[in-house]
Order: structure tokens, then sequence, then C-alpha cells
């Protein structure tokens, strides 16, 4: 399977990485637009500030690349938020996959939220073999409200939409890379799409 990892300097890229050749397989990674076109799947990844990614996304085209990309992308923390259209983070305009808001959590609640979480009303064959209120870890002070296209839901202070899928996008939320056993059979699910 050719796998590819977008790399706009802006991720968790070794991690992921990792995770995936603890899974036998071998992940690529590459800005190039043709070697990110002929990938059977995308991993698009992100930590950091919303503006700063999305500059960076723009500074190489990727923007435009990325929303018209054919087989199955999943965008992990920031790259999930980035696929939506709006982040308060930066007042940034994303790239408009999912039609969503990424909001700031209230100051009531400690930010950023670090911490293993509970996902649940799972959906999706991304979420197959995961059992309700199994435990993801979680780095981020902006989430996305919940949502149509949500496929799994996160509470801290509030429920919000943890995970996304429209047509052949994925977004989560939360580290599968960083999350032992359950992360590991979301990404063995991510590659059997």
């Amino acid at each position: 399977m050719n796998l590819v990892i977008i790399d706009y300097g802006v991720g968790n890229i070794k991690s992921i990485q990792f995770a995936f050749q603890r899974l036998g397989l071998e992940a690529k990674l590459s800005s190039n637009w043709e070697e990110i076109q002929r990938a059977d799947k995308v991993i698009f990844p992100g930590v950091g500030e919303a503006n700063y990614a999305m500059n960076q996304l723009k500074n190489t085209g990727l923007d435009q690349l990325i929303p018209s990309l054919q087989q199955p992308v999943l965008g992990i923390c920031l790259g999930m938020q980035l696929m939506c259209e709006f982040s308060e983070e930066g007042e940034t305009k994303c790239l408009g996959i999912f039609d969503a808001e990424v909001k700031k959590f209230g100051n009531e609640l400690k930010v950023p939220q670090i911490a293993w979480n509970q996902i649940f009303d799972l959906q999706s064959d991304l979420m197959k073999n995961i059992a309700e209120k199994e435990f993801m870890y979680l780095v981020h002070s902006y989430y996305v409200p919940l949502h149509q296209k949500a496929i799994a839901t996160t509470n801290y202070g509030i429920d919000y939409a943890s995970a996304l899928q429209k047509d052949n996008f994925y977004g989560v939320q939360f580290h599968p890379e960083k999350s032992g056993k359950i992360g590991e059979q979301l990404l063995k699910n991510f590659l059997m799409i």
C-alpha cells in the first residue's frame, strides 16, 4: 500500500510514521503534489497554530490540493480542524471540507485539554471494533462543536465532535498514534477503508 503523510512543516509526523511502522507499513513523508495524488491513503497531520498552518499550506498550494483528493484522507488533531470552514484561532479561513467552525474552549475550562478522554456515539467503519467509551489521547485548546458529520463525540465540559467524516475525508481530534491499542485499531481501520 502506498501511504503518504503530508509534510508541510507543521506536525507530529515522526510519531505517526512510527505508528504505521509498528503496523508493518512504511509511510512516506511528502509535500509533492504527484506523490500525494498517487497515494492509496493520505494522512494529514497537524500540531500548532491554525493560521500559521494554513499559511504553510497556501505557500505550497496544498490548500488547493487537499480538498480535491479522491482517496481516503485522515486528518489528525489540527489536521482535522483545518478541514473545517473556519477556526477562531487566528480568525483563520480553513479548507472548507467540513461545514463546521472551530471554537475555543471557554474560560471555565483548563486549556489545553491534555488528557486521555472517552469517545462515544461511534459511527463509521473508522470506528470498527472500538467499543463505546474507550479512551483516546487529546491535546487541544480548540474544538469542533457537535455536528451532523460527527462520527465520535467527547465530553470536556461540553460534548463536542472528536471525529468527523464526509465522503472520503475523515478527521480525528485525538492522536491515534499516541493512543495505544485503541489508536492502533483506528489506524488499522483506516488502512482497510
